[in-house]
């Protein structure tokens, strides 16, 4: 008797504990970040993790109270989405498909599982929730009077009703390349599709009319007043569209499918649990954490993916991953997929290995059509010595590495070319070390060399030296002795424009002569001549890969610490408007440091290194505090699908990887109290920082498993193995601790 009782105490706490644990999602506000410093701002996309289907309303901005359209589908980041559906009363006139649809902010409901808004003008709600291939709009007209479903396309769009509740469309999308002889992508894309009322069941007075263009729905004043949209896309064939409508949308309601949503979401938000910190600091925590889960996307349909690497369609049962910004996610977003789902990151390496197999080369922007020329370098080079590193084999290694290899080795590095064969200016390249940059007015004399983009010479020389120590890494576990020994010499590349006097990374000719440049505002927009969206100042920090290579030029740790404060001090050298003309994309200012662009990231944690960690911990936590607010305005640089806000991710918590492709992360103050990460395999990693607030941030011990550490270095395996980092903080900062630290060797 007695044990039966203390088995029922012990089962209601258990209960009560469960139902008691907190969900994070609450935290999500899909509206932050939405309008933008200076360029692109954070859209309010409704999806579920790393899936096909994403929809955002579109209009100018988030401050536009006018929505030109629904889309049905958003094929890729930021692109405005393709069938652009409205919804209007009374007769359909040809002014009625050029209407926008006037909102009342405040009546919005956002969450990633569901949107919902009023038009106030037409007193009518439109909802949307997403499966994964599939989606429902549930439009609530005002009783009585005609009504209107109109969905719009390109010259390519075909539409059909083959029966009195069900519609087909075929849209064609087009994506054109840049470069001399630019190549158009052209993919076909199926929707199957019924409208219902609100419990699934078909209805009498509904009348479709399938057009060239065009297909309109018109609803007669006896129909239900509430009405379903239910459709299912597919990039294989319009048979594939409908079984993905069976397979996820066959009886299920919307209601149904906001459940189901939600309950996705729940489980990527909340396996990480925090205690402490404010709300606003939660609230901006778990919506960077949303945010990172919108990329990339798994486009296998039920055992079958379209290839826009080959165009033909595979057959697979594992998923085929696409639309990726490499040169912004290869920073920090894929290494904290790394740690939170590495059978996904598994799966991206395969993607785009296959992707290589598929196309010969290893791509760098994966479209769902195919490679996106964009930016510079090759830094898919990065997330597989990260993965490999870090356990993650179940793929076609080797084949990788031929691809890793062909890239740096036949491909162009010229900024937006990637993808063909090299030109005389990579043959300089190879040959002596470093992209020749052109004087001030000097004209281009390259045809590859792209009119905006330029040459970005000194980017593209300390990118491609990160890549070639990449590809020497992998290939001295792989065992390559020959490419080891050689791409570690070129990964050396960056100290041919090294500027002792300027202290800087500059520009040469292809005499090897100075080019003397004010690198603080020359290079035209975005610096383009010789850096790439930010200037010297930020450039000079661009050696992930060999932070004691780089201590060296500075003249040793203490230097390069004086060195790394003078840059959060410096001034732009202009009036801000004028810095602001070609330095668009240098937001969220401290000095010359750039927190609103990618390759800042890893700067401040540079003081890790040089023997003065409690100045990562100052500047990590006021770059927090001060840039990343929960508000419209909260992101202070293009975010890029999870670039940017997994940086914040993973400073909140109180670690960051430096070097992907070394497999430790360097420590600074966490934002919380206590941070635990719900590990795939059922294991806990723990953060546990006691006081932690806006004073109280410097570290005075740490440590792992209850074992003292004497440096800001935790190693992935640590990470993984379940272990608790224990982080003693204080007002006042311990200048001794892990002053004398190194990071461990590889």
């Amino acid at each position: 008797m007695r044990q039966s009782y203390l088995f029922f105490i012990v089962f209601i706490a258990v209960l009560s504990s469960a139902c008691s644990k907190e969900d994070f999602t609450r935290y999500v506000d899909p509206r932050i970040g939405n309008v933008s410093q200076l360029l692109v701002p954070t859209y309010p996309t409704f999806h579920l993790p790393n899936q096909m289907i994403r929809m955002f309303p579109v209009k100018k901005d988030y401050i536009d109270d006018q929505i030109t359209g629904f889309p049905l589908q958003v094929v890729s980041h930021r692109s405005r989405g393709i069938l652009q559906m409205k919804v209007t009363l009374g007769e359909l006139t040809p002014s009625s498909w050029r209407a926008k649809m006037i909102i009342d902010h405040d009546l919005e409901v956002m969450h990633p599982w569901l949107y919902s808004t009023y038009l106030i003008d037409d007193d009518i709600r439109v909802s949307f929730t997403p499966g994964e291939k599939s989606a429902i709009y549930k439009i609530e007209f005002p009783p009585g009077g005609s009504k209107n479903i109109l969905i719009s396309g390109t010259g390519q769009m075909h539409s059909s009703a083959p029966e009195s509740n069900i519609f087909t469309i075929e849209e064609k999308f087009k994506a054109k390349e840049r470069g001399p002889d630019p190549k158009t992508h052209v993919v076909p894309v199926y929707v199957y599709g019924k409208i219902t009322d609100n419990e699934n069941e078909y209805f009498e007075g509904s009348s479709l009319h399938p057009a060239r263009e065009r297909f309109s729905v018109t609803l007669s004043e006896n129909t239900p007043s509430s009405v379903l949209i239910k459709y299912a896309v597919s990039y294989v064939s319009p048979e594939q569209a409908k079984r993905n409508f069976e397979l996820e949308l066959l009886d299920v309601g919307f209601n149904d499918l906001v459940s189901k949503g939600k309950t996705r979401w729940e489980a990527v938000i909340n396996q990480i649990e925090v205690e402490g910190g404010t709300e606003a600091q939660k609230r901006t925590f778990y919506t960077s954490l949303y945010r990172t889960y919108e990329r990339m996307i798994d486009i296998n349909e039920g055992g079958k993916y379209y290839s826009g690497y080959d165009e033909h369609v595979h057959e697979s049962t594992r998923p085929f991953y696409v639309d990726d910004w490499i040169w912004d996610t290869y920073r920090a977003q894929h290494p904290l997929n790394t740690i939170l789902d590495p059978e996904k990151e598994n799966d991206i390496l395969n993607s785009y290995t296959l992707m290589y197999e598929h196309s010969g080369w290893m791509p760098t922007f994966p479209q769902f059509y195919g490679n996106h020329m964009c930016m510079n370098s090759y830094h898919s080079a990065a997330i597989f010595i990260d993965g490999y590193r870090k356990g993650l084999r179940d793929y076609d290694v080797e084949k990788a590495l031929e691809g890793i290899h062909k890239n740096l080795t036949q491909g162009t590095m010229i900024p937006w070319r990637q993808g063909l064969y090299k030109c005389g200016l990579d043959d300089f390249y190879h040959q002596n070390g470093y992209l020749p940059a052109l004087h001030p007015g000097e004209e281009e004399s390259e045809i590859l060399v792209d009119g905006f983009e330029r040459r970005q010479s000194v980017a593209v020389t300390l990118g491609m030296s990160y890549d070639a120590w990449a590809l020497a890494e992998l290939s001295r576990d792989l065992g390559k002795k020959d490419y080891s020994v050689h791409f570690s010499e070129v990964a050396k590349n960056y100290k041919n424009l090294w500027h002792p006097e300027m202290r800087l990374f500059m520009p040469k000719d292809e005499n090897g002569e100075w080019i003397m440049i004010d690198p603080k505002l020359d290079g035209g927009r975005g610096y383009r001549d010789y850096y790439d969206e930010n200037n010297g100042w930020t450039y000079a920090w661009d050696v992930p890969h060999d932070i004691d290579g780089l201590t060296t030029l500075l003249g040793g740790k203490k230097a390069a610490e004086e060195r790394l404060d003078q840059l959060f001090r410096e001034p732009l050298g202009t009036k801000r408007n004028l810095f602001y003309v070609d330095g668009a994309n240098s937001t969220g200012l401290v000095g010359q440091f750039s927190m609103g662009n990618e390759p800042s990231f890893h700067i401040p944690y540079l003081y890790n290194y040089f023997g003065a960690p409690w100045k990562t911990q100052k500047r990590t936590r006021f770059l927090l505090d001060v840039w990343f607010k929960d508000n419209i305005f909260g992101i202070p640089g293009d975010e890029d699908g999870g670039g940017m806000t997994a940086f914040v991710v993973l400073s909140s918590m109180g670690f960051y990887p430096v070097t992907p492709g070394l497999p430790y992360y360097t420590i600074t103050s966490p934002i919380f109290e206590k941070t635990t990460i719900h590990l795939q395999d059922g294991k806990d990693f723990t953060v546990i920082a006691k006081g932690a607030s806006k004073k109280n941030k410097y570290i005075q011990k740490a440590y792992i498993d209850g074992e003292e550490i004497d440096g800001p270095f935790i190693s992935h395996d640590q990470i993984m193995s379940g272990a608790t980092l224990e982080l003693i903080l204080s007002e006042l900062p311990n200048k001794d601790w892990g002053k004398d630290a190194v990071p461990p060797e590889y």
